[in-house]
């Protein structure tokens, strides 16, 4: 899969510590690269979650309920997914648009493109980090908000790029999220704090709402049965 150096280089500064479970410098909160590019970061509880049970949501959610499950105020709505996404199976290399509101920002449109996790940590680490228990799951993703996002000739949003790491822990789970936005505007425009606190705000919450429903919805899946456990 196509791979853009400035994409490959940014991503692979800002998400390097994100497979290493001891604590890190900044767990939620923003920052800035050099470039003048906004750095999100936010660590989210999941109890009685699993990596699995995320990657199987991410395979699974499809409608505007769905997306109301997983953050009943800041989502609107769920604009559809492209071809590339097969339902149950595979959601990386598709694209997803949808209307969401960042905390107190007003709703805007967001494109988001799935790409191979691997892309951004180097597969050989990302492939020792699931073996060893360092991760459980995780997502990478190419995002962009606004009226009017700009796409390179891969189709991926040129401005952001998402990371979320999964690691099962004796509670459930724990999950970091990385974000990275103005990568196309630059030191000249850049993204204004308020922005990435609205975005960190939004992600916290989300993730907290999913994690109240998911394992049922998980469990309610035939395929995933077997994994129910017996609470009487």
């Amino acid at each position: 899969m196509y791979v853009s150096t400035d994409h490959a280089r940014a991503g692979i500064g800002f998400v390097t510590d994100l497979l290493d479970p001891v604590p890190m410098r900044l767990e939620t909160g923003i920052s800035r690269l050099e470039t003048g590019a906004l750095v999100v970061a936010v660590r989210t509880e999941l109890p009685g979650c699993k990596g699995r049970m995320l990657d199987w949501w991410f395979k699974h959610f499809d409608t505007t309920e769905h997306l109301s499950w997983w953050h009943p105020l800041d989502h609107v709505a769920h604009n559809g997914w492209d071809a590339h996404r097969i339902k149950g199976e595979r959601y990386v290399g598709a694209t997803i648009r949808a209307v969401e509101s960042l905390g107190d920002i007003p709703p805007v449109p967001a494109v988001i493109k799935f790409h191979e996790p691997g892309e951004v940590f180097g597969q050989g680490m990302f492939d020792q980090a699931m073996t060893t228990g360092r991760a459980s799951a995780a997502v990478y993703a190419r995002i962009g908000f606004g009226e009017q996002v700009r796409l390179d000739e891969n189709g991926d949003p040129r401005d952001g790029q998402m990371v979320h790491v999964v690691r099962d822990t004796d509670q459930g789970a724990v999950l970091r999220s990385r974000f990275v936005l103005g990568l196309d505007a630059g030191v000249s425009h850049p993204v204004p704090d308020a922005i990435g606190l609205g975005l960190l705000q939004h992600c916290y919450t989300e993730f907290s709402y999913l994690a109240k429903v998911l394992p049922s919805l998980y469990w309610a899946d035939p395929a995933n049965r077997a994994d129910v456990p017996v609470l009487w």
